[in-house]
């Protein structure tokens, strides 16, 4: 068994973490909100003190943080990370930022002797309470194996993608189509309802024909019902629109479609629903259509 130190107890890292402590690994977690902590001590961890209690002799460090700052703060600042852990500890970032900035964690790494990984995740807060994730990994191959067992405990699809960085892109990419067929679904439920077809029904063949998907199987019901509890806020959506953009440029690509999700996107945060689940580009859709939309 290790000793994890696990950063960052929101809705995601909270299961995780109690995974990990389930599976019988020594596991010391750190999160502001004294809340996650009192969880994660419930579930059989260790509530730490401050980063460094959390990481102070780990085998192995997970961070799963909002973004690319809170990032760079936990990992890269005095009393962070990189300045408390040992050589060879294994560092896996499973945040969702944007690939240079994993690139930099991972060459700072590098000159302590730390081994890191990017290992963004996709599933959202179901897919982290039944550890059925998807887990993109950059970094070494070695390093990859060595951690695999840890996120055998988080997820099902556990893939190997490339270098360093490249679990980002690939996360990136996963981001711009969930937002695309997010806001295709609400384009077909607006067209259904207006047309005086019953959406439910109309959902239900789609999602059994070409047209389906893991949305379509998952959220079809709470959409029509406009039930929009966050399991992934269009707050996070729209940070990540931002890296998917900013990933395209970087790699001198044009992404038209991508651009018009990310404008869907940052509207519905501009007209107050940043809070909601990202299936309530609905009522974006709704919006622009002028047709009412049922407050959640």
């Amino acid at each position: 068994m290790s000793r994890i130190g696990f950063i960052g107890l929101g809705v995601m890292g909270t299961p995780m973490a109690a995974h990990l402590a389930g599976a019988g690994h020594e596991v010391s977690g750190f999160d502001l909100n004294p809340d996650a902590l009192e969880k994660l001590a419930a579930a059989g961890g260790r509530a730490a003190a401050d980063v460094a209690d959390a990481v102070a002799g780990a085998d192995v460090v997970i961070t799963m943080l909002p973004n690319h700052p809170q990032v760079e703060q936990v990992v890269l600042a005095p009393g962070g990370v990189l300045d408390v852990a040992g050589p060879g500890t294994l560092l896996a970032d499973m945040s969702t930022i944007r690939p240079e900035t994993s690139i930099a964690v991972a060459r700072a790494g590098a000159e302590k002797g730390i081994r890191v990984l990017d290992a963004p995740v996709s599933g959202g807060q179901a897919g982290a309470e039944q550890a059925s994730l998807s887990i993109m990994v950059g970094g070494p191959a070695e390093d990859f194996e060595a951690a695999k067992p840890i996120f055998e405990l988080l997820g099902k699809t556990i893939v190997h993608v490339g270098p360093h960085g490249a679990g980002q892109v690939v996360k990136a990419a996963n981001q711009l189509v969930v937002g695309g067929i997010y806001g295709l679904v609400a384009e077909a439920i607006v067209l259904l309802e207006a047309s005086g077809v019953d959406a439910g029904v109309g959902l239900d063949v789609l999602a059994g024909g070409l047209a389906g998907s893991r949305i379509l199987e998952l959220k079809r019901k709470s959409m029509v019902e406009r039930q929009f509890a966050p399991g992934f806020r269009i707050d996070l959506h729209h940070k990540d629109m931002g890296i998917a953009l900013a990933a395209a440029r970087q790699a001198d690509v044009a992404l038209p479609l991508t651009g018009l999700v990310a404008q869907l996107v940052a509207a519905g945060r501009a007209m107050g629903y940043g809070s909601l689940d990202h299936s309530a580009l609905l009522k974006v859709v709704e919006g622009v259509s002028g047709r009412p939309s049922e407050e959640v």
